[in-house]
């Protein structure tokens, strides 16, 4: 993948495909290439022309550990779209979680810049338990407590996945694998992603987004519960808003193909 100077930091990114740019923005503490497992090759077959990227904190972009705020990752993303799109073009912007939250105030602040938006897990706010376990996230970063590997896979897994996924045996077996192996310390460029400032409330200023939006919300999201991500889509005039059932917050991953075809049809919409 290049790696770029886009406002002022290095930003790791690749783009692949033909046809009209789509920019995938990922959510917390997870790498661009999370897109390459089952977005990209979809929106690239479907005549799109795909960009994903790290985010700063996400090595090998720059980590920017002595902090971060949600408008050094709108920037970041306004710059890639700026660097390598052609002449005037806007990007269809498709953000998770976290990379929702910058494509909702780059929808908002750089429209001339976006075509359309879409929203996985969406969200103008946080409820008290998200804050709360922010929080623990962070002190437990802090801490530098490492927990059992096949403890900290669960907890991943009730946190990430539908209660549909888990009661497969061989699903959940499959998942639990996947974050037993991959489990590892939180890197000083996480630990800056999740200190950033969770005591916001956007909803009256989305109302002042004119681009056309779709907020997708995941019915057993126990990070971003659906209601947060239909709440969203009335903040914002005209947006539509699909609840995806039986997926949890990696919906993208458990459910791709429900996902893929919501995006791709308000896209071609």
């Amino acid at each position: 993948m290049p790696i770029a100077t886009v406002n002022g930091i290095s930003l790791n990114y690749q783009v692949k495909g033909s046809g009209d740019l789509v920019v995938l923005i990922m959510g917390t503490g997870s790498p661009g290439r999370v897109w390459d497992l089952h977005q990209v090759p979809e929106f690239v077959k479907a005549g799109y022309r795909v960009c994903y990227f790290d985010n700063r904190g996400i090595a090998p972009s720059s980590e920017s550990t002595q902090g971060m705020k949600i408008d050094d990752l709108v920037a970041d993303t306004a710059g890639l779209i700026e660097l390598i799109r052609e002449g005037d073009e806007k990007a269809y912007v498709v953000g998770t979680s976290m990379g929702s939250r910058v494509a909702q105030e780059l929808a908002l602040t750089r429209p001339e810049l976006v075509r359309k938006a879409v929203f996985l897990a969406g969200h103008a706010r946080l409820d008290e338990f998200q804050k709360t376990l922010g929080e623990g996230e962070r002190e437990l970063a802090d801490a530098k407590t490492a927990l059992p590997p096949k403890y900290a896979a669960a907890i991943t897994a009730v946190m990430n996945l539908s209660p549909t996924t888990l009661a497969d045996s061989r699903s959940a077996r499959d998942w639990l694998d996947l974050f037993e192996f991959s489990t590892a310390p939180t890197s000083p460029g996480v630990r800056a992603q999740l200190g950033m400032d969770e005591n916001f409330d956007r909803g009256a200023a989305y109302g002042k987004i004119s681009v056309p939006c779709l907020s997708v919300g995941f019915e057993h999201d126990r990070m971003i519960p659906p209601y947060l991500s239909a709440e969203l889509a009335k903040a914002i005039p005209d947006a539509q808003y699909v609840e995806i059932p039986d997926v949890g917050h990696f919906g993208y991953l458990e459910r791709p193909e429900a996902i893929n075809s919501a995006v791709l049809e308000f896209l071609r919409s």
